[in-house]
């Protein structure tokens, strides 16, 4: 139960006493984080209980804290994100692939950067260069060593936002075995439901890094391809749970809307294992 105590009478809320929210909102239908100015629009209280109605939506934003009112969590879209690699071929040209698939969720708030974290897992077995032989040669136990290391993951340790469209995102990258802290340039690109069903709120990240092959253990055929990998990264991810932005669409008798649990990101993400 909610209640705001000591109101001063004001033309907005003229009372003089504590109001009892108990009865607006339940246990099960509390507004939660980022809610509140959707149950605005949704909410036509009578007239004469409007007041008790706002000043109870006041005791709810209250409770709910600025800090995390737009934090949402984020599934990766694994159609639309896509790992794009580049590497020397012998100095004559840069030999480039790309990996599709990616999963992983990812905790977003537009507003502050520093309460953002993404974990990824990328399929490495799916890594395509255009050409079967080339595939082969690169899935092999001497370079990605895909059959004993069919992932590479990455857990955010740390976000440092530039502006409100750039950040520094820091984690660790775990690849061939073996745990690397990298720095990823990210872009934030947008933030809005999706024209197309399920009309999901979506989010889209660019990103760019440079690493070293070596640092990761893989150090086979040095004259012919270079040491330094340029990943660039497009990202698209799609709200958990139930998007209150989707347009009205019918329901089949007797069927609910549908809602997907909201995953949690882990605790303890995997240390730098330089030495």
């Amino acid at each position: 139960m909610a209640t705001v105590a000591g109101l001063e009478q004001t033309d907005k809320f003229p009372l003089r006493h504590s109001i009892d929210c108990n009865g607006l909102f339940s246990p099960a239908t509390t507004p939660r984080n980022g809610q509140l100015s959707r149950i605005v629009a949704m909410s036509q209280p009578p007239a004469r209980f409007r007041h008790v109605f706002r000043a109870c939506l006041l005791a709810a934003a209250l409770l709910a804290g600025p800090a995390s009112a737009a934090s949402a969590t984020y599934q990766l879209d694994p159609v639309h994100t896509r790992v794009l690699f580049a590497i020397s071929h012998a100095g004559f040209s840069q030999a480039m692939g790309t990996v599709s698939g990616s999963t992983g969720l990812l905790q977003f708030d537009p507003d502050d950067w520093s309460q953002s974290r993404v974990e990824v897992t990328v399929p490495l077995d799916r890594a395509d260069l255009g050409d079967p032989a080339w595939n082969k040669a690169v899935a092999a136990g001497n370079l990605l060593d895909s059959k004993d290391h069919s992932q590479a993951t990455f857990v955010s340790t740390r976000v440092v936002g530039i502006d409100a469209t750039h950040a520094h995102v820091i984690g660790n990258l775990t690849l061939h075995g073996v745990t690397r802290e990298v720095t990823l340039e990210v872009t934030f690109n947008q933030l809005k439901r999706h024209p197309l069903p399920p009309f999901r709120r979506t989010a889209g990240f660019s990103a760019t890094t440079t690493i070293s092959r070596a640092d990761f253990g893989i150090t086979a055929w040095k004259s012919v391809i270079g040491d330094a990998v340029q990943l660039t990264i497009q990202a698209e991810a799609t709200r958990s749970g139930q998007d209150f932005d989707a347009p009205n669409t019918p329901v089949q008798d007797g069927a609910a809307p549908a809602s997907d649990p909201a995953p949690s990101l882990p605790a303890n993400p995997p240390q730098d294992t330089t030495p």
